[in-house]
């Protein structure tokens, strides 16, 4: 039995892989039956595209244009180690006729370098910088599975869930933050079926391996602006870095930290109260107690008072995707935003804040009306059942893409008790045309219960 991980087995024919995978993926598309030789990790790459409602014929889509591509790249970890990667790829690929190309951890390509031949057919089938290669754009496919699963992917011919990649072979293996684990996007090699060959894969997972060394080795990166950096997104509680330290942070800890993070300028203890207390009555003793046990967590010249307020602006990842947001880089927000606001808390200040980020992001994906955007937004766990998106998504997509997320649309609007989509619009579809942001709606992740 051969190597799960490798597309194609030793001694097996190319061609007649292609043929009996090509034969699979129709059987998939057609009817969702998986048959041999497609391998579990390509299977469930393919039930996740079906999840996401894709088409096989999906097309690339640029997100990114010049200006705000450069500016973004500029910025993102993997910039320290591009001449890694072109030392360590860039030959290998132009001597192969293949391609280097590194992706953000949300399947964005950032950069693709290589054979100009290779370069002008990759122009054709849209892997340009700027795309995005998401599994839940694009499909199966070597970078954005490997973002989508954390592990080094191949993915040969007819593996690609994109009819339009079939052409193509590509090895690709995430590369992590070596102090946070997690994941900062992938390097690929893309060519054609000679990189089907077991070493290409062994070779983009130690260039991946070198690339966490060498940022493990550098300097570490300031945090942006130079501050201290607080993440609260998608988690109960806070991760604080201060001073260097790593300072993981408990509820009511996180809520306080979060609230001074968004007003720098400081809250008085009756402004603080009001928002951490759902329980007006809660005496001011109560609120001075916790701050001397945060105070005694973080170290006095930390925390400062009259009003409460940190000696240091903090960089939160939630200021961030507001600030992105407010600029009208959509991409470089949704990057940030990893899922609600310390989504267990209760705390009436950060409820309202916890709204409001996601209301605007919400509302900015839906303007911006790109179907990789929305996508990605309706098969995370706070999007999953936004009948609003989903119409959005419908929108957007092709006309052969629309009847899966329309079927959605009418699943949803059943279980919240709407009057069906086709009686306000009177088409056969239940599809209401473009949706705009505004207008009530349901919370969009589970709420905690009121105490």
């Amino acid at each position: 039995m051969g190597d799960p991980s490798l597309a194609l087995p030793g001694g097996a024919d190319p061609v007649e892989r292609t043929r009996v995978l090509r034969r699979a993926h129709a059987a998939f598309t057609e009817d969702g039956r998986v048959e041999a030789p497609v391998r579990a990790v390509i299977a469930k790459s393919w039930r996740r595209c079906a999840g996401a409602r894709l088409s096989p014929e999906c097309e690339p889509r640029l997100e990114l244009a010049e200006a705000e591509l450069r500016s973004y790249r500029a910025q993102h970890p993997l910039a320290r180690v591009m001449p890694l990667f072109r030392d360590l790829v860039g030959a290998f690929a132009a001597h192969g006729a293949h391609l280097l190309a590194v992706c953000d951890a949300r399947g964005g390509l950032l950069w693709v370098e290589g054979e100009p031949a290779t370069l002008r057919r990759a122009e054709r089938l849209g892997f340009v910088p700027g795309t995005r290669w998401a599994e839940t754009a694009m499909g199966t496919n070597a970078p954005g599975t490997a973002v989508a699963v954390g592990r080094p992917v191949q993915v040969f011919g007819a593996e690609h869930f994109s009819r339009r990649v079939h052409p193509w072979t590509c090895a690709a293996a995430p590369v992590r933050d070596p102090g946070t684990g997690r994941v900062l996007g992938a390097v690929d090699i893309t060519g054609g079926d000679g990189l089907a060959h077991p070493h290409s894969l062994a070779f983009v997972q130690a260039v991946a391996r070198a690339a966490e060394t060498q940022l493990a080795l550098l300097a570490p990166e300031p945090p942006a602006v130079g501050r201290d950096s607080l993440t609260v997104l998608g988690r109960d509680g806070a991760l604080l870095v201060l001073g260097g330290r790593r300072i993981p942070l408990g509820r009511r800890h996180s809520e306080i930290v979060t609230l001074l993070a968004h007003h720098p300028e400081g809250l008085s203890g009756e402004e603080l109260a009001y928002a951490l207390y759902e329980d007006e009555s809660v005496s001011a003793v109560t609120l001075r107690a916790e701050m001397s046990r945060l105070r005694g967590l973080l170290g006095a010249e930390h925390l400062l008072s009259r009003p409460y307020r940190t000696a240091a602006p903090l960089e939160a990842d939630s200021t961030a995707v507001i600030r992105h947001l407010a600029a009208g880089a959509v991409s470089a927000a949704l990057a940030r935003y990893a899922g609600p606001l310390l989504p267990a808390s209760t705390a009436p200040g950060i409820v309202r804040l916890r709204r409001r980020i996601e209301e605007q992001a919400r509302a900015a994906v839906i303007a911006r009306a790109d179907a990789g955007l929305l996508t990605d937004w309706v098969c995370a766990p706070w999007g999953a059942e936004d009948p609003a998106v989903w119409r959005a998504l419908a929108d957007a997509l092709p006309p052969e893409g629309r009847p899966a997320a329309l079927a959605r649309v009418r699943a949803l609007d059943a279980e919240l008790g709407a009057p069906p989509a086709a009686s306000r619009n009177g088409t056969g579809y239940g599809y209401a045309g473009p949706v705009t942001a505004a207008g009530p709606r349901h919370a969009t992740y589970p709420q905690p219960a009121r105490s």
